[in-house]
């Protein structure tokens, strides 16, 4: 699994011009999956996701946690994370996965997130969406699970 994740300050998703989805503070997740992605790497990425020390303390460090700061998820899935863009001038998306597979374990990290108490908004699997967000800082990572490694 691959996610990019952007510190924002507000995010919603829209899907036939009706918002499915708002947080205020948090995180937006681009969510990836591929081939070979299983449950573990869901439980992994969700466990870092929502420990990761990108929120400034009063000192101006990166020290609290999504918890710490009681923040949200607006969690997105993203097939184009896996397009390969080396060859030709359209990208090749082989490498994710179909949503028959895709669909389940993203559904499965939503809930995964959502268990260690952190409110989690969702788009629409599969639908043409329009997300619109104030990145915060602007922060942006790329997170992989331990399969997802090359």
């Amino acid at each position: 699994m691959k996610i990019v994740l952007q510190r924002t300050k507000k995010a919603s998703v829209t899907v036939n011009e009706e918002v499915i989805g708002a947080i205020d503070h948090g995180f937006v997740l681009l969510v990836g999956i591929t081939h070979g992605d299983t449950i573990d790497d869901a439980k992994y990425l969700a466990e870092k996701i929502v420990n990761l020390r990108v929120f400034e303390d009063d000192n101006g460090k990166m020290n609290h946690s999504l918890k710490d700061v009681e923040g949200q998820i607006l969690s997105i899935s993203q097939f184009t994370l896996y397009g390969d863009c080396r060859k030709g001038r359209r990208p090749n998306f082989m490498e994710a996965a179909p949503p028959d597979t895709a669909e389940p374990l993203y559904d499965a990290f939503n809930e995964l997130l959502r268990s260690q108490g952190v409110p989690v908004e969702t788009g629409s699997f599969g639908a043409m969406m329009d997300v619109q967000l104030v990145n915060d800082g602007p922060v942006t990572l790329i997170v992989e699970s331990q399969s997802g490694k090359k």
